[in-house]
């Protein structure tokens, strides 16, 4: 595989590094991440204990159907982690409003233009490809 130049890393680090996009820290995410998970299943497991306990005691047909029949009735609950914010578009999002916040500064808005530059890719000239355009 072929070396990876600076600008090639930065570009990948940008489309491929996630940002929190809601303020919070990472740190307490690998705790109620999986906190988060467990909860549905729970609540899953204590309904289904729940309607499957009404057809205990004796052994009659009706009510073991009834009791299955509130079982699959509910749909189950369930939790899946949003994929966090790319972290081009959250600097993106933060020189946009830094920019925003001081008109005249111009260091700023040069320094968004680099990341929409480096966002959108490379800009390929004809000759750079191996085969040849049409026209």
């Amino acid at each position: 595989m072929p070396r990876k130049t600076p600008q090639e890393k930065k570009r990948l680090s940008y489309a491929k590094d996630r940002r929190g996009s809601c303020g919070f820290s990472f740190k307490p995410a690998r705790s109620w991440v999986p906190a988060r998970k467990r909860q549905p299943n729970r609540a899953n497991r204590r309904r289904a204990n729940q309607d499957l306990r009404a057809a205990t005691g004796r052994r009659d047909a009706e009510a073991a159907y009834a009791a299955e029949e509130r079982l699959m009735s509910r749909r189950p609950k369930s939790w899946a982690k949003l994929p966090e914010m790319p972290l081009g578009k959250s600097v993106e999002r933060i020189l946009e409003h830094r920019a925003g916040r001081d008109e005249g500064d111009v260091a700023d808005r040069e320094r968004l233009d680099r990341v929409r530059r480096r966002l959108r890719g490379p800009r390929w000239a004809p000759a750079d490809r191996d085969v040849p355009f049409p026209y």
